[in-house]
This record gives structure tokens, sequence and C-alpha cells, in this order.
């Protein structure tokens, strides 16, 4: 008889997987508190990188089912989640979404939404980036600085050249001034 397991994953320490799991017994699944697995990770992080994912691996066996409530749940990057899914695929694991009405995301019908919503979330990120960069551009067009502002005003970074060339150490210009070495030693380099 089949085994069901649940994955339920938060990205944030102030965010609880409760709303996750309540969705799962919802849907009709009664899982056993020893095959839910929680934790607390970036959905950016690969997730073979994950180590509440990784035991939920090693108990898990042909012919079981692993819950998630959502695909994004699994992870962000379309490729990681594809492969995943597909590695379960191969161990004999049904993955089933609820988010997509249950589907099994390892049959064929679950595997083309799979990829669908895939490709829709790498384009939206890809667009993401796109206006991002496009902003980037126009800024530095405009000529303004991008990143943080100088720690030292222009006056005090002539100072600390005029200090440097006189030969005073660059831990005691930094104390002097309040910043880091590396501050210090970048005004240098940029002499």
């Amino acid at each position: 008889m089949p085994r069901t397991f649940a994955y339920a994953r938060v990205s944030t320490v102030e965010q609880e997987p409760e709303n996750q799991l309540r969705e799962i017994e919802a849907a009709g699944f009664n899982i056993e508190s020893h095959r839910i697995i929680t934790e607390t990770v970036s959905g950016s992080m690969a997730i073979a990188q994950r180590k509440g994912f990784a035991r939920l691996i090693d108990k898990m066996e042909r012919g079981d089912v692993l819950v998630v409530t959502k695909l994004d749940r699994l992870g962000r990057d379309a490729v990681d989640v594809s492969t995943t899914v597909a590695k379960l695929e191969m161990m004999g694991i049904r993955v089933h979404c609820l988010a997509l009405g249950g589907i099994d995301l390892t049959s064929s019908a679950g595997k083309m939404t799979m990829h669908v919503i895939n490709a829709i979330a790498q384009f939206e990120r890809d667009l993401l980036i796109e206006r991002t960069q496009a902003g980037l551009a126009r800024v530095k067009a405009q000529g303004k600085p991008l990143g943080r502002p100088p720690a030292l005003s222009p006056d005090q970074q002539q100072t600390v050249r005029t200090l440097i060339e006189n030969g005073e150490p660059i831990s005691a210009i930094a104390r002097q001034f309040s910043t880091s070495r590396q501050t210090i030693m970048r005004i240098r380099d940029q002499a």
C-alpha cells in the first residue's frame, strides 16, 4: 500500500508551514506526522542542497506519494523542479500538486502542465531581469551614480590621499575617519 508524504517549505523564519499542512489535510490527505517534512529555506536554493528534502527522499520508496500545495514549494527554478520531479518519477514516486487540481506531476498531463507553468514562470523572471537591466542602463545614461554612496566626501577622500602620501598607516587613517581599511585602500588605489 502506498505511503503518503508531505513537503511544506517556507522562505523565512517569520513564516509558518501550518497553512500548507492544513491545505493538504483539507484536500483529504491524512498524513502521519513522521511523514511530514517542513523546512525554512529559500526557494532559490537547489532542491538537492536542502537538508529537509534530502531526509524526505531517504524515507520514500517506490509507490509512495509526495504532496505539495504549490509547485513553488519545490522551488523557483524551473529546471531544478523538473529535474527533481523526473528523479522522483524514476524512483517510482508520484508527486501531487494541490494548486494544479491535485494532478500527479509524473503523469503525462502533469508533466505538460508543469512545463507550461515553469515556462511562464521563467518568462516572468527573464522579463524582470530585462526591466531591471534597462532601468540600470537608463540611470547610468543619465549620469547618476550606481551603488552605494561613497563612505567619505570628496574633501575627506583628498585628505586621505594626502595622509597616504605622507606615509600615514592605512589602519590609522581608517580609525581617524571611522571607516574600514578597505575604504581607505580603495581611495588609495583610485589615485
